[in-house]
């Protein structure tokens, strides 16, 4: 079967989608038509989900599924966003999923419907009936794309005449909530799709060269390495953007807020009095790129070949110079993600989404599936 990662039947065509991505301290979303062949993007916007929560901008949040939906509306409704769809799909946190792969005999693909899910009890360490599972035939090397396949870094012995099978999990609890924020919010959300995915169809080209994606949130940073569109490697480093924006705090004794723009204005360079933001930063900073190079290194050593790019999302990445100082430390080259490159957008608004990109990856990719699934 198609990976169909927790969508439902499609109902009426749409002229424009969202694609609705939930952090822990801002939601961002993007609305995408087709005009012709070609995605356009209509317009973007992202809330911050501090002050639903009675925290500074920028810190992470716990909130309801009724606060969480409150906030979506409200950035929805907003006039200067000018949001119009209702169709849409909404991300789902890679650390709420489980992801792996198995094989099984050749011979059982005709009865996966019935196999999977007697297999899935070996991999998940719930009763099988607290989750919703999903699940997809791992493509061959060559006809494995982004969209179609990502792959953990289970290993498996090469087996004559077996195949190789994903398994997606996510608790009925997770995905009931995420459920309610879209009738809350009064939305027709269309799928719900685990974040990586939705990174993936955003930035990534199937070329053979492996790449690092370093996804910066609030709290924490998720690390993957992905080849041919197949993950070898995902890691979870458990330092974000709001610890850099508490040094900055801590540092120059300011409120939390003002480190916020501070650091996004700034970034790593001097502020007005000379103070270097750089060494300020340098030990939640320093930890997060270390990990990451450690990652990197453990990588090349396994298989023997170098990583290509390295590419910044998230909206912890949001910090002038960071792309240089990441090059520096991992001796890869290291650039900004840009998924607003794969819509077409006007020209004079370019500069602003190549800095406003990472942080939108998600919510792109999410847009680019749900006009996909409607056309």
């Amino acid at each position: 079967m198609k990976l169909n990662l927790f969508g439902g039947f499609l109902k009426q065509k749409a002229d424009s989608v969202l694609g609705i991505d939930i952090g822990s301290s801002s939601i961002k979303v993007v609305q995408i038509s087709k005009k012709g062949s070609q995605a356009v993007l209509d317009t973007y916007g992202e809330l911050s989900l501090g002050p639903y929560g009675n925290v500074s901008v920028g810190r992470s949040v716990r909130l309801s599924p009724e606060k969480i939906a409150e906030a979506l509306t409200a950035l929805i409704t907003e006039k200067e966003v000018g949001i119009k769809a209702k169709v849409a799909g909404i991300a789902v946190p890679f650390e709420s999923s489980l992801m792996t792969t198995f094989s099984i005999p050749e011979s059982a693909s005709k009865e996966l419907d019935a196999v999977v899910p007697l297999e899935a009890r070996k991999y998940i360490p719930v009763p099988i009936s607290e989750v919703t599972i999903d699940w997809s035939i791992v493509p061959s090397h060559k006809e494995s794309t982004t969209d179609d396949i990502v792959k953990t870094e289970v290993p498996h012995p090469k087996i004559e005449k077996e195949i190789e099978v994903l398994l997606v999990a996510i608790h009925n609890d997770i995905l009931q909530a995420y459920k309610q924020i879209a009738t809350d919010s009064k939305l027709d959300v269309r799928f719900f799709e685990i974040e990586i995915f939705s990174t993936l169809r955003a930035i990534v080209d199937n070329e053979g060269a492996p790449v690092m994606i370093i996804d910066m949130g609030a709290t924490n940073t998720k690390v993957y390495i992905l080849e041919r569109g197949v993950v070898r490697a995902s890691h979870t480093i458990n330092f974000g953007a709001q610890d850099i924006t508490q040094a900055i705090a801590t540092g120059l004794n300011m409120p939390f807020e003002e480190a916020e723009v501070l650091k996004r204005d700034i970034g790593l360079g001097q502020t007005t009095s000379g103070t270097d933001i750089a060494k300020m930063v340098e030990v939640p900073l320093g930890r997060i790129f270390s990990q990451a190079n450690r990652i990197m290194f453990n990588f090349v050593k396994r298989y023997n070949t170098p990583l290509k790019q390295v590419l910044l999302v998230g909206g912890g990445s949001a910090i002038k110079g960071i792309d240089a100082y990441a090059t520096n430390m991992l001796k890869t080259e290291t650039v900004m993600a840009n998924p607003f490159s794969k819509l077409n957008t006007p020209a004079f608004i370019d500069d602003v989404l190549a800095r406003t990109g990472p942080e939108f990856v998600v919510a792109v990719g999410l847009a680019l599936r749900a006009l996909r699934e409607v056309s």
